[in-house]
């Protein structure tokens, strides 16, 4: 019997014990190693929120991190906005660099591809003192399709319709807005998912910076016979925006993502492929 191949009836060490010396049936001194055990730590997960000047977000955007955490157990749980709302995602980045937490990952809680995306998150990242990646925004994805027809059932949507309602019937997904194409782009894969579940169309519209807005959308909608129109919520907390767009719904308006357990599970899935990719992390500064 070797040093390096104890017997399998020998005790074993508890959990963090040290490598000691100890005495076979020779007398001769043999080394027994430590046990590893568990896994290393998962990297923390730093929920990015734009930010708003309603209360009502900060609320929700704290609801949804609680229900990533319910859902993750262990996993550490930070947030950091854009802008507005403290904590901002500079200072909680700073505040992850003073701990030993190893690498983060960044999930941006946006519906798309744009500037924030592009540009502001990785730029507050690479400038933090720890590493970080920057997962893929929330949308397009059937689960944002899902909480979508779950809020416009919530506010009234019938569960089931006839033939002759499904002509007349549409609906008009409200999102923020972008100059970037690919936003533009995005929000039209999730009207698409949103349409497959209805089996009635809907339409993109924008509260800035894109058209059409949802005033033109319900024109444009009005001259296809389409005259029982409602505004799909697509923002992920409460606002000024959401606000504007669910002001114009002529018949009903659902509230916005919010924390929906679909929008905690998507969260999770954007960062468990962060967390697989061969992507290089963002160096610290």
């Amino acid at each position: 019997m070797t040093a390096s191949n104890p017997r399998s009836d020998e005790p074993r060490a508890p959990l963090g014990h040290t490598a000691r010396p100890r005495t076979g049936g020779s007398g001769r001194l043999r080394l027994v190693p430590p046990l590893r055990y568990g896994r290393p730590a998962p990297p923390a997960l730093v929920l990015v929120a734009h930010g708003s000047r309603d209360p009502r977000a900060l609320t929700t955007v704290r609801a949804l991190a609680e229900r990533v955490r319910a859902l993750r157990p262990g996993l550490p749980v930070h947030l950091g906005h854009i802008e507005l709302n403290a904590p901002l995602l500079p200072d909680t980045l700073a505040a992850l660099g003073d701990t030993p937490v190893g690498p983060v990952i960044l999930v941006p809680l946006l519906l798309g591809r744009g500037y924030h995306v592009r540009q502001d998150i990785p730029a507050m990242a690479a400038a933090a003192p720890v590493r970080a990646r920057v997962a893929a925004p929330l949308g397009p994805h059937p689960l944002l399709a899902r909480t979508l027809h779950d809020r416009l059932l919530e506010a009234g949507w019938p569960a089931a319709m006839d033939a002759a309602a499904r002509r007349t019937s549409a609906v008009i997904l409200a999102a923020a807005g972008s100059r970037d194409p690919d936003s533009a782009a995005d929000t039209r894969g999730t009207a698409r998912l949103l349409a497959a579940r209805l089996g009635v169309p809907v339409l993109p519209a924008y509260a800035s910076a894109a058209a059409p807005t949802v005033p033109d959308a319900l024109r444009a909608l009005a001259a296809r016979g389409r005259h029982r129109v409602a505004v799909a919520s697509y923002f992920t907390a409460p606002g000024r925006f959401a606000t504007q767009c669910a002001d114009r719904a002529p018949w009903l308006a659902s509230a916005p993502l919010g924390a929906h357990e679909a929008m905690a599970r998507l969260v999770l899935h954007r960062y468990d492929q962060a967390h697989a990719s061969r992507e290089p992390e963002l160096a610290s500064a």
